[in-house]
């Protein structure tokens, strides 16, 4: 009981963060300099922009039909749709409250500055937020819906609609403010992946050689890792050899490579690149909190 009251808590803290500094990324870094944000936010902009609307109020305006929609149009809709109009809501307000206390120009007159923090700060509050389990709505939302209704992968509706957002961009604020958008919306899909992922901490390899016992006994004693292994047949030489499977730190790898070149220098080693792991070893196995 104390754990999930401890996660619920969390969950929301973390939520409520997240949506904080998404709103401080777009009052402070993109909107004072025209950069466009993505999704309905930057369809807010153009219309404040163009009209004159608060930028919170119409993306609010914006979520209720797509929220509506994902609520009759997804499996469990409602469970999908409540967090993420708590966000929607918070969202909205917090860009208009923030906003008066912004200089008119910003904090900085570099756009390639402000393109730059504003997809970081903007990204790392799309991980945050995602982590908690919700989303921004809007484009989230819609990608969901033609994902489970027609299976359009989620990132192909992302891409279309992040390349609108950056036309109407090179429309409202001409074409180099399309430039500096397209700019915001690459870091903050990388600061998205990273807080999602974490950063990239392990390695894994596979060995082929035909001496495995050797190589195992120095990942066992020397790298303090375990092995799997099963017997493969070599397609051009017809040759039985041994794979060997085998997850290490980052810093191991060359203690790996200096170990199989030693035992067997004609092995094939191919390493690859994981963000984290799980098991014995490594993180427990457990539900990732938030």
């Amino acid at each position: 009981m104390v754990t999930q009251i401890r996660d619920f808590i969390l969950r929301y803290a973390l939520m409520i963060i997240g949506v904080f500094i998404g709103a401080i990324s777009v009052v402070v870094f993109l909107e004072p300099l025209d950069i466009a944000s993505t999704g309905v936010t930057g369809i807010a902009m153009f219309l404040e922009e163009l009209i004159g609307t608060p930028i919170g109020i119409m993306v609010f305006v914006l979520n209720i039909p797509i929220q509506i929609l994902g609520y009759f149009m997804l499996p469990n809709g409602a469970r999908v749709i409540m967090r993420s109009l708590l966000v929607i809501l918070l969202y909205s307000v917090m860009l208009d409250m923030l906003a008066p206390y912004v200089p008119a120009g910003g904090i900085s007159s570099d756009r390639m500055l402000n393109a730059l923090f504003g997809g970081i700060v903007g990204g790392i509050s799309g991980g945050m937020v995602f982590r908690a389990g919700a989303t921004f709505g809007g484009t989230s939302t819609l990608a969901l819906i033609l994902q489970r209704r027609i299976g359009t992968p989620m990132s192909t509706t992302f891409l279309y609609v992040d390349a609108a957002v950056i036309i109407m961009a090179g429309l409202v604020y001409g074409w180099e403010g399309a430039l500096y958008a397209t700019i915001t919306l690459f870091v903050g899909g990388v600061a998205t992946d990273y807080i999602m992922e974490g950063p990239s901490v392990v390695r894994t390899a596979v060995i082929i050689t035909k001496t495995p016992e050797p190589i195992v006994k120095i990942i066992f004693d020397d790298l303090q890792r375990g092995a799997t292994g099963w017997t493969v047949t070599g397609q051009y030489t017809g040759e039985d050899r041994t794979m060997l499977y085998v997850t290490i730190g980052r810093s191991q790898v060359r203690e790996l490579k200096d170990a199989v070149s030693t035992v067997d220098p004609n092995a094939f080693v191919v390493i690859g690149v994981g963000h984290t792991a799980y098991g014995e070893g490594f993180k427990p196995v457990k539900r990732v909190a938030l």
